[in-house]
């Protein structure tokens, strides 16, 4: 059993190593206006995070993540490129769906982390090789991801904007997005409104009704997808593998869709980065579904470095969220990746 002091201790070092590669250090408030920021998470932290009521301030909640805040302030006021570093708690409620009483997640831990506001083509394997060098004593693997590639697939899709939208909202939920999937792709039944002279009852306006009635008519009449665009889709999400592997069988599936050739290009660029950084892309895994089940707010480059531990949470994790840092900028943006590290689960790696 690690103290708290022991997490700390290397919380600092990773702190100082991250003020050592050009961070200036941030210190978010544990206190965070809820309104505006709840909405930028995921349904995940959503659900687990802790909100409250203060009389003046009004909805306020315990800092469940850094990204937001720092983000938030950096936009606010900050010039770019930018690269800032901090360590503190963040508070999450128990994960319900995680019965298991031998690995509760925790309600309060440490984070360490990195985040680089820059427009730099290199920005993403500069992380990357941060996190790497930190991490190898610690016996890690390392796993990449894009969700721009996953995004521009389903993008390219011949489908009516309303049914790619809602493919496009899912794509973070695998199960949901793949029923959504499996309806598009067979014939919609039509379904009957009879005209009634009962008048109007329930939560929705007559006119919310009726532009209800007219989108589901719209829907049945929609054709379905062709098989071969489900097919290649579960091509794409089942690649996983030491990333020179990896990255032929994407060449391959540019071959049948060019639509994901950009995305392909700029994951082979970021490998090449990498490799100069002195890291050997073969020791790197890339999965396409990396990152599903993760922070919304991630719209490209993803990775994560995990003990091995099957039942451990990822030591670290991070990603590319450029799109975050347009919502927050209210119409200014900047390309955006960052990481943290947690330095509790270093700790317990030391102390086995």
């Amino acid at each position: 059993m690690t103290s708290k002091r022991d997490k700390q201790v290397l919380g600092q070092k990773l702190l100082a190593a991250f003020r050592d590669a050009g961070a200036v250090e941030i210190a978010p408030d544990i206190l965070l206006p809820a309104e505006s920021l709840l909405d930028l998470y995921g349904e995940d932290i959503r659900a687990r995070a802790y909100v409250t009521a203060d009389p003046i301030r009004g909805e306020m909640m315990l800092r469940p993540d850094f990204t937001v805040p720092v983000v938030q302030a950096h936009m606010e006021n900050g010039a770019e490129p930018a690269r800032y570093c901090y360590l503190g708690e963040v508070f999450r409620k128990q994960d319900m769906g995680d019965t298991r009483p031998e690995n509760p997640r925790d309600n309060e831990y440490l984070q360490a982390g990195f985040e680089l506001f820059s427009r730099e083509a290199s920005a993403d394997a500069e992380i990357f090789a941060l996190f790497h060098r930190l991490l190898p004593p610690y016996g890690v693997r390392s796993e990449t991801g894009d969700m721009g590639l996953l995004r521009d697939a389903v993008r390219g899709l011949p489908l009516p904007d309303p049914r790619r939208d809602a493919l496009l909202h899912h794509i973070w939920r695998p199960v949901r997005f793949q029923r959504l999937l499996a309806r598009f792709s067979t014939p919609a039944m039509a379904r009957d409104f009879p005209v009634t002279r009962a008048s109007w009852a329930g939560l929705r306006s007559e006119s919310e009704m009726v532009t209800r009635i007219a989108r589901l008519r719209a829907d049945a009449a929609t054709a379905p997808l062709p098989a071969i665009w489900s097919e290649r889709l579960d091509r794409l999400f089942a690649v996983r593998g030491p990333a020179p592997e990896a990255l032929a069988a994407l060449r391959e599936l540019v071959s049948d869709w060019p639509g994901i050739a950009p995305a392909v290009e700029r994951i082979e660029t970021r490998f090449a980065a990498i490799a100069d950084a002195g890291i050997d892309p073969a020791q790197v895994v890339f999965d396409a579904s990396h990152g599903r089940t993760t922070m919304e707010y991630y719209d490209g480059f993803t990775f994560s470095f995990l003990a091995g531990h099957p039942d451990w949470p990822p030591l670290a994790t991070g990603g590319r969220y450029d799109a975050l840092t347009a919502v927050l900028g209210k119409g200014r943006a900047i390309p955006a990746v960052g990481g943290i590290i947690r330095p509790g689960l270093l700790a317990e790696l030391e102390a086995t």
